[in-house]
């Protein structure tokens, strides 16, 4: 890992307006280290997220933006689908139930690397074979419907990171999972981010799951950045009691994670 991927000054994000107005992030200052996987850990409005949302630039019309994001690394603004890919917690909302699963894979590569379809469709089948599809080439003409949540998931990634983009962020991406494929799912994520010398944003209410694979850890509550640092010294050593309390209530901990005890 070298530099600074993004950097986050004072960053706030306001929903509504007036005395209606909440807060989902309250200045938040936090460096993204080109390559490395951080995870965004918190419970249910947290502000994990929103932060997601305002680094890919997704969030809805209206929504009040304040403080900074730099992005060193680039030295221009990301640009969606080329220089990052996003994979959302319910894969079935991200893909189009009427296009084959070869067509929505492709067109990410035609788009933005300048691919023909046929050049795309053999990255797509490419890739399918690279998050661990089996019969890659039959999976090119299914649909949607035909494959299991899983599955499914795994075709969202390989769609994400068709252009070959810098930053992954992985948005709750195991939550609707069973655990077994939550930790088949995360092990994907951390070979592809290696391979490609990718840097990931997984974002996650459990703090367990992260912990067996990423770099870093930062934690937020009601909207604030409470505690970042790298991932051993912030669950041996909590600085924020917060966190303290989020580590002692997951008894996971204490247990090798199950992802390692699947790669074993």
């Amino acid at each position: 890992m070298s530099g600074i991927f993004c950097s986050l000054r004072q960053l706030s994000v306001s929903y509504g307006r007036g005395r209606n107005s909440a807060a989902a992030l309250d200045r938040i200052d936090l460096d993204i280290k080109t390559g490395e996987r951080l995870a965004i850990i918190g419970e249910s409005g947290s502000g994990k997220s929103t932060l997601a949302r305002a680094l890919a630039g997704l969030l809805p019309e209206g929504t009040k933006v304040g403080g900074e994001m730099l992005w060193p690394a680039l030295g221009y603004l990301p640009r969606p689908g080329r220089d990052f890919g996003f994979v959302f917690q319910d894969p079935g909302t991200s893909l189009n139930p009427v296009l084959t699963i070869g067509e929505q894979i492709a067109e990410g590569a035609r788009r933005h690397l300048g691919l023909s379809w046929k050049q795309a469709s053999l990255r797509a089948e490419e890739l399918l074979g690279r998050v661990r599809m089996p019969e890659p080439d039959k999976v090119m003409r299914a649909f949607p419907h035909q494959l299991s949540g899983g599955q499914r998931q795994r075709v969202a990634i390989a769609a994400a990171i068709a252009a070959r983009p810098a930053l992954l962020i992985a948005d709750e991406a195991t939550s609707a999972l069973d655990v077994v494929v939550q930790a088949e799912i995360v092990r994907l994520l951390d070979g592809l981010v290696r391979e490609d010398g990718m840097t990931l944003l997984f974002i996650t209410h459990d703090i367990a799951l992260a912990s067996g694979f990423v770099d870093r850890i930062a934690v937020f509550h009601n909207a604030r950045l409470v505690e970042a640092g790298p991932v051993h010294s912030v669950l041996s050593a909590p600085e924020s009691g917060y966190t303290a309390a989020l580590i002692a209530s997951h008894r996971d901990l204490a247990t090798p994670p199950l992802i390692a005890e699947l790669s074993s």
